[in-house]
């Protein structure tokens, strides 16, 4: 069977987790929006202990304003150390991986120059847990919005790949950079070779709207047949990111036992 689980808040997300019946917790350390170090919500040890002994797999989803891409010296080099110690604090309480956006350029910046960026990173970072790189919804110079650019940025880092860089499938985020939910697995394998986690969102938006709005799994305007088909396909747990994630679980565990 699958995995299913959501994100949930970072106060007290054992305890959420549990609520919404998650099998997997995905949460920030501290502030998504902030530049402080991690925060963790109890002591490390006793935390992974108790996630365990739930049998709850943990997810941790670094901070957004990590940018490892851009020419800034002054935001690069702060994401850089951000990245570093967002993997040392996952590993410390026995998380399965930290997602990571991958980031983008500013206008009249060559995207070349991210990837190069990325390939300094991935060479320079250690990783005592896997990094899981995950697709964006929107920004006509990001890293990976499209399967073309997460293409790019692969080829970039192929000289440093190892077990501990994967990806992580936003479905929502693919739609709104316009790719087509049909197929998607098989386009994103035969890149990344893997695909580690699936945040499973629907979305408000359009295809190809850059918009990164999700909705409940049965409510937006993906069909729900191609988020189940996802799932299954992938292989991979799967994080409801969405306004209801209780609802969310308990439908998606019923679609995919029927």
């Amino acid at each position: 069977m699958t995995s299913i689980g959501a994100h949930v808040d970072r106060v007290d997300p054992l305890a959420e987790a549990t609520a919404c019946g998650a099998a997997v917790a995905q949460f920030f350390l501290g502030d998504p929006q902030g530049w402080k170090g991690p925060v963790f919500p109890g002591d490390p040890a006793a935390l992974r202990d108790a996630f365990a002994q739930a049998g709850i797999d943990v997810y941790i989803h670094a901070p957004y304003l990590i940018n490892v891409a851009t020419t800034n010296n002054r935001i690069r080099i702060p994401s850089r150390k951000m990245l570093t110690d967002q993997l040392a604090a996952a590993a410390a309480i026995g998380a399965k991986g930290l997602i990571v956006h991958a980031g983008h350029v500013t206008a009249g910046v060559d995207p070349e120059e991210g990837y190069l960026n990325w390939q300094k990173a991935v060479q320079r970072v250690d990783r005592p847990v896997p990094m899981l790189i995950e697709n964006t919804a929107g920004g006509d110079r990001a890293m990976a919005r499209g399967l073309a650019a997460v293409a790019r940025l692969w080829d970039a880092i192929s000289s440093g790949l190892d077990d501990n860089i994967g990806f992580c499938l936003d479905t929502c985020h693919a739609h709104a950079g316009g790719e087509d939910l049909a197929g998607i697995v098989d386009r994103v394998k035969a890149i990344t070779g893997r695909i580690d986690l699936v945040h499973c969102n629907n979305s408000r938006d359009e295809q190809g709207s850059g918009r990164d709005r999700h909705a409940g799994l049965a409510d937006g305007v993906i069909d729900p047949a191609l988020l189940l088909d996802v799932v299954r396909a992938s292989g991979a747990p799967a994080v409801c990111e969405t306004p209801d994630p209780a609802g969310d679980i308990r439908w998606l565990r019923e679609q995919l036992a029927s």
